[in-house]
């Protein structure tokens, strides 16, 4: 199962004189602190390289020592050869200049090696955290600049972080080195929930095409968590088959203490896993604890699939049979309405070969990633159709911002002018939440909204929404 050809991430190199914030830009756009920051000159020396996610997709950053080092020094000498092996290696280069003092000569220095490389160059000028900073990337100082002006950027504070990644996508594209799916990189975790004998192990052998795991009619066959990393096409894929849940009082009386080790591992697997294929079987009614496992992955902001299995069992079945067992699994599980679901037999194939493209569907809704220009175009058509809905106090609720902050899964915080969360009321979230699945088309995840509210003073004049692209990403736990 494993593809001809290892995936290629393209790579983009940060380079510049020391101390103009290449390591602090470095880990604001992974959102990780993996290089060491401060304000001594030449802290880093060697070559840090990570995958940087950004609107579903995935670029390899390499963080750099500074080029105005003493060649005369050793150490030193070493930091120059791995900044120009980084150089040659990389499909683009960021050229960091500092915007608090204008081009230096060590920058034409710079420039004119990275003019002679001939590789793609962006410019960025850092350390833009004012306006008046930003807009002297405009100003005469770098007219007669070798390399194109600069993009201003804040490091520090994030600003114009989106703005640089969508030029640098698009400078990958123009090389011929487009990034690489985020799907073709990190590997899909997938594990299969349900209750004990609804046929989760022969769901994955079916999968797999091979006996991996045992599959029996005796309930609970599988004791522990156990997983299986397999490469379909160019995609990686880790999928894990979990011990069936019983409810809590049939466990007790079951009295296994393999059995309860189990299930608490299964619980703890939902905190990590990216999808879960949730089995119910079909022949049975869906009970109070399979209710309860829907509410466990819904807690948990895990991605989800509805595996409806055994349908080969149901009789006399018309073109309207499957319309009304979805209507009837959506009344009675309505913590994930937001989950696909499949109708499929693990023992006769039937509908098996679409799980894969499902799973691949749910896991890219994970990443999708809302330009802020986007989030204020979608409130501004809420707001329209259905103004904000006040819920306690007095105060009436205005929103002043809708941006998104984070995905795996996809999360957005809505600001209020209201002195506390709770003046908005629950049902108008819920109203944004489904509006934003039929504008989006979140597949098979949870949209999360987080209600902040600030209040604005007597006779002060509305903050406008922010205009400012940010990076985003992140796990969900």
């Amino acid at each position: 199962m494993s593809a001809e050809n290892p995936t290629r991430i393209p790579k983009v190199a940060l380079i510049g004189r020391t101390n103009v914030g290449k390591s602090t830009l470095f880990n604001k756009l992974i959102e990780e602190q993996r290089s060491l920051v401060s304000d001594v000159a030449g802290t880093t020396r060697d070559r840090f390289e990570a995958d940087c996610i950004w609107r579903g997709q995935v670029i390899r950053l390499i963080d750099t020592g500074g080029l105005d080092v003493d060649p005369k020094l050793e150490i030193e000498r070493g930091v120059i050869e791995q900044t120009e092996y980084a150089i040659k290696e990389a499909d683009l280069v960021c050229f960091l200049v500092d915007l608090t003092v204008g081009p230096t000569v060590d920058d034409y220095v710079i420039a004119k090696k990275l003019f002679a490389a001939g590789k793609p160059v962006i410019v960025v000028g850092n350390k833009g955290d004012t306006p008046a900073l930003r807009a002297s990337a405009e100003s005469d100082t770098w007219k007669s600049w070798p390399l194109s002006r600069p993009l201003a950027v804040s490091a520090a504070r994030g600003i114009a972080a989106g703005d640089l990644l969508d030029e640098v996508y698009n400078g990958l594209n123009k090389a011929g080195a487009p990034p690489t799916d985020v799907t073709n990189v990190i590997p899909m975790e997938v594990a299969v929930l349900g209750e004990p004998n609804v046929g989760k192990s022969t769901l994955l052998n079916a999968i797999l095409g091979e006996k991996r795991f045992i599959a029996s009619s005796i309930a609970h066959t599988t004791r522990q968590p156990n997983e299986v990393s397999v490469k379909i096409g160019k995609q990686n894929y880790v999928f894990v088959d979990t011990a069936g849940i019983r409810r809590q009082s049939r466990r007790l009386q079951a009295g296994s203490f393999l059995e309860k080790h189990g299930v608490k591992q299964t619980v703890e697997l939902l905190k990590k896993v990216n999808v879960v294929l949730f089995v119910l079987d079909m022949s049975q009614k869906i009970d109070v604890q399979n209710k309860r496992l829907a509410g466990l992955i819904a807690e948990h902001g895990t991605s989800v699939v509805i595996i409806a299995n055994k349908w080969d069992l149901i009789p006399d079945k018309d073109t309207t049979t499957i319309l009304k067992y979805e209507e009837y699994i959506r009344a009675h599980l309505p913590q994930i309405n937001y989950a696909p679901i499949l109708f499929i037999s693990a023992l006769t194939g039937q509908r098996v070969g679409d799980i894969m493209k499902k799973i691949s569907s749910v896991f890219s809704s994970r990443f999708t990633q809302l330009l802020d220009t986007e989030c204020k175009e979608f409130i501004s058509k809420c707001i329209a159709k259905h103004k904000p809905s006040k819920n306690k106090g007095t105060w009436h609720p205005n929103i002043t911002e809708f941006v998104q902050t984070t995905i795996n899964p996809p999360r957005f915080r809505l600001t209020i002018n209201a002195p506390r969360e709770d003046a908005l009321a629950d049902s108008y979230v819920r109203f944004l939440e489904r509006l934003m699945r039929d504008e989006f088309n979140f597949v098979g995840t949870p949209v999360s909204i987080r209600v902040l509210a600030v209040q604005r003073k007597h006779g002060e004049a509305r903050t406008p929404m922010k205009r400012v692209k940010t990076k985003m990403g992140g796990r969900h736990n």
